[in-house]
């Protein structure tokens, strides 16, 4: 049985004659069908909505077929949980919060409220972006839908903008996390002398299909340079998260919780090397400890693991930062 916001929504689009809400609470009906895995009457539903009648798209729209689109994006589905990410306090209280909002969208929807869905991850690259997309869709119990630029990102003209059309268009019946990483690829400032016109009609197109998105498709994008967003991208998230290099306690916290979770000694205490490494990101951190777990393994016993850790450290820091040799 449909939600009873949803009935409210069908009836209310009825009366009114309101075609875009109609179409709206079908494609939320859909959703919360294929949430419930009665797949066989959202497609049902899906081939309606696609069809000529009230549910239709205005002319000039061709319908496009649902499961034609998998090479614009890939699915993953999500393992990781939230509790795994060593995150700045703001950063967890803000995704707890959004969190909270889907997991009770019928609370809010009872006063006329929405989750928020639009969400913007900022910072330097090897911080926990797209790790932290995978831990919102497992926490949301949502796959994670991955954008492939090189499947959306055509040569001829509006090629680009039907392909995002026809992703948007897939999306938009199914509960998701849908991840835009490195968003300024596709979300870059109107505003600059080098871009052709081509360029401004992906941008405009985009944020148009951002904007029309149902709520229980949550948007993720993160990008490395937020300075080359266009202005208009900023304006349409809700959240905007930054995701900073980890501090001190972070790195210590991190190498606490590794050596607790292998039952394995790293060779040198996690306070030592927070010190030494200071200013790496997470990628950077996992990358010398697979180095250092390597050779452990490979010593079979035959070396202390301090001195692996000693000269391990020596090598990464002349590699990554000779000025900390």
């Amino acid at each position: 049985m449909a939600k009873s916001h949803l009935l409210l929504s069908l009836v209310r689009a009825g009366i009114s004659g309101d075609r875009i809400m109609f179409r709206r609470a079908v494609e939320a009906l859909i959703a919360e069908e294929r949430g419930k895995r009665h797949e066989i009457l959202a497609d049902r539903l899906a081939k309606e909505l696609e069809g000529p009648g009230l549910l239709a798209k205005p002319s000039g729209a061709e319908p496009l077929a649902v499961g034609t689109n998998l090479d614009l994006f890939y699915e993953i589905t999500p393992n990781r949980s939230l509790e795994e990410l060593i995150l700045p306090g703001e950063v967890t209280s803000v995704c707890r919060d959004l969190i909270e909002e889907h997991h009770r969208h019928d609370l809010l929807r009872s006063h006329n409220l929405e989750p928020r869905h639009r969400a913007l991850l900022i910072g330097p690259p090897g911080n926990g972006k797209t790790t932290l997309a995978e831990c919102l869709a497992c926490e949301l119990m949502v796959p994670l839908i991955v954008v492939r630029y090189e499947g959306i990102i055509g040569s001829y003209l509006g090629e680009t903008a039907l392909r995002l059309r026809k992703l948007f268009d897939f999306v938009r019946v199914r509960p998701c996390v849908l991840f835009f990483d490195e968003f300024d690829t596709l979300g870059k400032e109107r505003g600059d002398i080098h871009d052709t016109g081509e360029v401004k009609r992906v941008v405009s197109s985009l944020l148009l299909q951002i904007d029309a998105l149902p709520s229980h498709v949550l948007v993720l994008t993160a990008t490395n340079h937020s300075e080359l967003l266009d202005r208009a991208v900023w304006r349409r998230f809700q959240v905007r998260v930054e995701l900073p290099r980890p501090a001190r306690t972070q790195i210590e916290q991190y190498f606490d919780r590794v050596q607790e979770r292998i039952q394995v000694s790293l060779g040198i205490a996690p306070r030592a090397l927070a010190q030494k490494l200071a200013g790496s990101s997470f990628s950077e951190l996992e990358d010398f400890l697979e180095n250092l777990l390597r050779r452990q393994v490979l010593s079979q016993g035959q070396v202390k693991p301090e001195e692996i850790a000693r000269r391990e450290l020596k090598q990464w820091l002349a590699r990554v930062n000779p000025k900390k040799r």
